[in-house]
């Protein structure tokens, strides 16, 4: 492999390489041996899991988002939404659209429903602490008036994204 890799001028990192056993057969292989689930492996910003589907207990791999990304990008968020509290209102919705939906641009995935939501909630809490600490009449700013902003400027957490077989199924008429 590193012979393949250096013929384009790339290396293996040592420390982050490794092989491991995954696939559709990996948690019957490791059963048989005694051994327990499947490791997982992060890659481009989701944690790759072995899964069966509910439906037809079909082998799948499923994706989610990496926690401490989760973590990092939502404390980032809130850290931004603070420093701009002071602006008008619709000019921080649209800049949470923007970042709420380029979150969902690329992290909703079949499987991955759970972690966008969690990223939504986070942003809709950071901005609510962000606007009742613009004044002393935090009051003012109740969970109705709150939900109108949220349905206005914050898209809704949905999959956007088909399964690979439904999106590279070709048909090809004879």
């Amino acid at each position: 492999m590193q012979e393949r890799l250096a013929k384009f001028g790339l290396t293996i990192h040592q420390e982050k390489t490794r092989l491991i056993e995954f696939g559709r057969f990996a948690a019957a292989n490791r059963a048989e041996r005694g051994e327990g689930k499947p490791e997982t492996f992060d890659f481009l910003g989701f944690t790759h899991i072995c899964a069966t589907t509910r439906k037809n207990n079909r082998f799948t791999v499923r994706r989610k988002t990496i926690a401490k990304r989760l973590q990092g990008k939502a404390r980032a968020v809130r850290v931004e939404i603070m420093r701009r509290r002071h602006e008008p209102v619709p000019e921080q919705g649209k800049w949470l659209r923007s970042v709420v939906q380029g979150h969902l641009n690329y992290y909703a995935v079949p499987g991955n429903k759970q972690s966008i939501d969690a990223f939504r909630t986070e942003v809709i809490k950071g901005w609510l602490h962000a606007l009742r600490r613009r004044s002393r009449k935090s009051r003012s700013l109740t969970w109705e008036r709150i939900k109108r902003l949220v349905t206005t400027w914050i898209p809704t957490a949905k999959i956007l994204h088909p399964y690979p077989s439904r999106r590279l199924y070709v048909t090809n008429p004879r």
